[in-house]
């Protein structure tokens, strides 16, 4: 049996959503037992009870353990055993849920690994980072680009120097699944995430502005000062932004873009980013995530790939890596790293041992105070035409 260091055996999951029909509970669940440390044991898998314990033979989940919402998985589990009750909750639902489950997991003394955004506002973000101070349990967010291999090898060269004083930042994901209204046919991933009662206040920022924020704060560490932000809703009638694009400041001088967009034809999970320096520059692409190029001048270009054993690949890279050179890495393994990393934090607590709360190599609650707080000010900004508005949140870590 796989251990967790001085745990000595699988951490106990339980899955909120992911029933029939979902993408991302499925990703959360596969995610979550690669590298043999956890096994799902329980879960309330839709907010329908029926499609709830019709969905867990989906997932080997016992039928005494199929709960039929997720208070009552809360509410059965701590009455179980401590031999027997589940560590951890992993949130795989609409963002408009996160908060009333996530925080009924953490006042229960669960560890949480939350869907982002983290919350439906700034507000409830705040109180649940509290809520986790408050109870000291371990909490992840699944910003899961931030697991990539090559993703850990950039931001170990850009806090160790290498690229010299961070000049610019250029981070975008792009998307064109939204250029029609799906949101009128009844597809259901469009129409919870175009509906403001469901999504938040920002369409395509906080869906995946958020993601592109995050990465040029993780891979450079730079602490924002402002921000000024244009969004746009192209398509008629449409309640919320499928297209935007902000201008940040950051505290040492930087100046940072970054764009989101669901309407450009063609484009998937363009996901890209990069990042000049006095002394280099660094590019990556989330669809071809197992290379990097790094520029010098006067230098030929420098190709990293993804490769654990090559003297290029520093430390932190080399322990994002599961597979030799040449065997792909990818969407999967990345978002089990967030997993992977949180697990080790689990098994202290879970051992009485005290666990870094604040400096995680995996996204925190802090970081997703931080996404709110980029919302909350991205779509101010724009109502106020692009005006320059205060982005450095207290729970801002480097």
């Amino acid at each position: 049996m796989a251990t967790n260091g001085p745990l000595n055996r699988k951490l106990r999951m339980a899955l909120v959503g992911g029933g029939q029909g979902a993408f991302i509970g499925r990703v959360h669940a596969t995610a979550a037992v690669l590298d043999n440390r956890a096994a799902l044991v329980a879960g309330a898998l839709s907010s329908d009870p029926a499609k709830a314990k019709a969905s867990a033979p989906d997932y080997d989940i016992p039928s005494e353990r199929a709960y039929g919402s997720y208070r009552e998985l809360i509410d059965s589990e701590k009455k179980l055993p401590a031999d027997r009750r589940i560590d951890f909750v992993s949130v795989a639902t609409p963002n408009y849920t996160h908060f009333e489950i996530a925080k009924a997991a953490v006042e229960a003394g669960f560890n949480v690994i939350c869907d982002k955004p983290m919350t439906f506002d700034l507000a409830q973000a705040e109180e649940l980072a509290e809520a986790v101070d408050a109870a000291g349990v371990v909490f992840a967010v699944s910003h899961n680009y931030t697991g990539y291999p090559l993703v850990r090898q950039a931001r170990h060269m850009v806090l160790g120097g290498e690229l010299g004083e961070i000049n610019a930042i250029r981070s975008n994901y792009i998307q064109g699944w939204l250029r029609t209204r799906l949101e009128n046919e009844s597809q259901k991933q469009a129409s919870w995430r175009t509906d403001p009662a469901k999504s938040g206040a920002a369409g395509s920022f906080g869906d995946i502005g958020t993601h592109a924020y995050n990465l040029a704060r993780y891979m450079t560490g730079l602490l924002p000062e402002s921000i000024s932000c244009h969004l746009k809703t192209f398509n008629e009638g449409r309640k919320l932004d499928d297209y935007g694009t902000a201008i940040v400041r950051f505290e040492n001088g930087a100046v940072g873009t970054v764009t989101a967009s669901q309407i450009s034809h063609g484009r998937e999970n363009d996901l890209f980013i990069e990042i000049d320096g006095t002394k280099g520059s660094l590019e990556w692409h989330q669809e071809e995530p197992n290379k990097m190029l790094y520029r010098r001048n006067g230098q030929p270009m420098a190709v990293y790939t993804r490769d654990p054993n090559a003297p290029h690949t520093n430390a932190a890279g080399a322990a994002a890596c599961r597979l030799p050179s040449g065997h792909p890495e990818a969407f999967f393994e990345a978002f089990a790293n967030v997993y992977r990393f949180a697990y080790d934090d689990m098994a202290l607590r879970a051992t009485g041992k005290d666990f870094e709360r604040r400096d995680t190599i995996y996204p925190n609650v802090n970081d997703g105070v931080e996404g709110m707080f980029f919302i909350q000010q991205s779509v101010a900004s724009s109502r106020q035409n692009g005006a320059w508005l205060p982005l450095k949140h207290p729970r801002a870590r480097r």
